[in-house]
């Protein structure tokens, strides 16, 4: 493996980002999940007008992983107003830390977690916090290892299935 590059991402970047999020998501839900459900999320959360409008929300970071010039995944972390649920301003959510399957296993997930403690601290927050999905435990036990603890659940919709996202947080010191 090249050494990875996390650098932060802006609107050039949209399709990048894009077709990392399609093709993440699909690796890691698609069994799970019926096709036509599938087809539908991923329409609606990454198509152009949505995924624009994150990238220029002032209130979200993205960041892409690098393989010297192949994109192999990224994290998108959201504050005050952008963030999902919570809306603390002592807090930031990490929306989404997405990892090709090609890279699973080499730390590349680690190193945009680091981005996300970086990013952060860097803007003097109390806490970070997360939803996975309860039946993901490879992301459950990433996130344990790195100090989070389950506060709580909520509901995902995903088609006509209502799916639990365990919430998680890490308390900054």
């Amino acid at each position: 493996m090249s050494s990875i590059t996390i650098l932060k991402a802006g609107i050039n970047d949209l399709e990048t980002i894009q077709n990392i999020g399609i093709q993440t998501f699909s690796e890691t839900f698609s069994e799970s999940n019926p096709e036509e459900a599938m087809k539908n999320y991923l329409e609606k959360s990454f198509s152009t007008e949505k995924v624009k409008s994150e990238l220029n929300h002032a209130d979200s970071h993205f960041y892409i992983a690098w393989e010297e010039d192949i994109a192999v995944g990224y994290l998108k972390l959201n504050s005050g107003s952008a963030q999902t649920e919570l809306q603390d301003d002592t807090a930031m959510e990490i929306e989404r830390i997405y990892v090709k399957k090609s890279h699973h296993g080499q730390k590349v997930g680690q190193l945009l977690y680091d981005q996300a403690l970086e990013t952060a601290k860097s803007f003097n927050k109390q806490y970070l916090w997360l939803g996975v999905w309860e039946k993901n435990p490879r992301a459950i036990r990433f996130y344990e290892k790195n100090g989070f603890e389950v506060f709580g659940s909520h509901t995902f919709r995903l088609g006509d299935d209502e799916q639990t996202d365990l919430m998680m947080k890490k308390i900054l010191k």
